[in-house]
């Protein structure tokens, strides 16, 4: 049985970011999970990141690890918008230089228990640990409409499921969203001679960056802030979540939704030329006929495919975490399935943190992006060692 001071399950931007942090305040932290999987395993090959150059950088206490400095190290060779490929090779580099050890096994369930935590792994070996930090990233959120609920996995799936989408080739497919993933999935589908149509419930797809002054210096200073979250103005807002979170409840509830609604990059634009999208739609109901997806859209018309790609988003619920424990999750004060934390990312149950998407409620949508990392990682190590300082606190 090991033993150590903070156990982060999740290897990805925020858990790497938490990690580095931590282990510069002296900490003994072990990291669990496969570096940069679902970035790897649950993105389609070919991608290209939406993210701006300044909001995919991860994060460590002298900024020493960027993507500037990956740039220099590894050769002039990095573009923007920044394909996938690359993003996964930076996440790797940054574990080496930053978190050399990593344990790719997976964290099978995480109890209470009398030093603090008892982490169960995969191959049956325990751990305990004072404080988790659960960083694990959206997969187990990802969202299906239950207009889909009776199709089998072979006849509609989540885009998350694929990352090689030539096994659609020759194949006749059906996206639904309006966001980044949908877009983007269509563009590749359609460039490898898949055919494909998008249907869009909104009346129109959101373009970002259709205004070109809007988005050059200095004007883009004024309006929005590096991470470029959120609309003019609202943007510097959204990046400094502590003091987002100071905003009254009602208005967070009410800001947050506008900063991250479905949109795609106006580098998309020109390449779904020759895409069919369907404004203003959705899908009343779906069936397998014939073995072929027959759509019914709320206007009667029909639409017939091979298959049908969901690009319908993640809703968080901690409770699709499997390796949280039932009497652990009794334990933490939730909003509809977001735990309430902190200023340290702490939830109810003294010593558990959450990182990512399930900090969103208490610290706002940058959480849900790359950029939010170097905010909550240096929260976090604060607030770890000022609890440590004086257990009062």
């Amino acid at each position: 049985m090991g033993i150590c001071d903070i156990a982060i399950v999740g290897a990805g931007p925020y858990g790497l970011s938490a990690a580095a942090h931590l282990k510069a305040g002296g900490m003994d932290v072990r990291v669990f999970g496969e570096c940069m999987s679902f970035w790897e395993s649950h993105m389609p090959e070919g991608m290209l990141l939406r993210s701006p150059w300044a909001g995919s950088h991860f994060s460590d206490p002298r900024s020493q690890f960027t993507l500037d400095a990956f740039k220099l190290v590894n050769g002039n060779h990095l573009s923007a918008p920044l394909p996938l490929k690359r993003f996964i090779d930076y996440g790797r580099w940054f574990q080496r230089c930053a978190v050399p050890r990593v344990d790719s096994r997976r964290v099978a369930r995480i109890d209470v228990g009398p030093l603090g935590f008892r982490l169960i792994l995969e191959d049956g070996e325990l751990v305990t640990s004072r404080r988790v930090v659960i960083a694990s990233g959206i997969l187990p959120f990802a969202r299906k409409p239950l207009e889909f609920s009776e199709l089998s996995a072979a006849h509609a799936s989540h885009t998350s499921e694929h990352r090689d989408l030539r096994e659609f080739q020759g194949r006749r497919l059906i996206v639904i969203g309006a966001g980044q993933s949908a877009l983007e999935t269509a563009a590749l589908l359609h460039e490898m001679g898949t055919e494909v149509e998008v249907i869009v419930r909104a009346p129109a797809i959101r373009w970002l960056h259709q205004r070109p002054l809007f988005h050059r210096w200095p004007v883009s200073a004024l309006l929005y802030a590096w991470p470029d979250v959120g609309p003019a103005g609202l943007s510097h807002v959204i990046a400094a979540p502590n003091i987002f979170n100071k905003l009254p409840r009602d208005l967070q509830d009410r800001l947050a939704p506008r900063s991250i609604r479905a949109a795609g990059a106006a580098w998309l634009k020109p390449r779904l030329q020759g895409v069919p999208i369907t404004l203003n739609r959705t899908v009343r109901s779906a069936i397998v006929s014939q073995d072929e997806v027959k759509l019914t859209l709320d206007d009667g018309s029909e639409r017939r495919a091979d298959h049908v790609l969901l690009a319908t988003g993640y809703r968080v619920n901690i409770g699709m975490y499997r390796f949280l424990s039932a009497e652990l999750l009794s334990y933490i004060r939730q909003v509809d399935g977001y735990p309430v934390l902190d200023s340290a990312f702490g939830s109810s149950l003294p010593g558990l943190h959450f990182l990512g998407s399930p900090a969103a409620w208490s610290f706002g949508p940058l959480m849900r992006f790359v950029a939010g990392a170097d905010f909550a990682s240096r929260a976090l190590a604060q607030g770890v060692m000022t609890k440590l300082r004086n257990p009062r606190v």
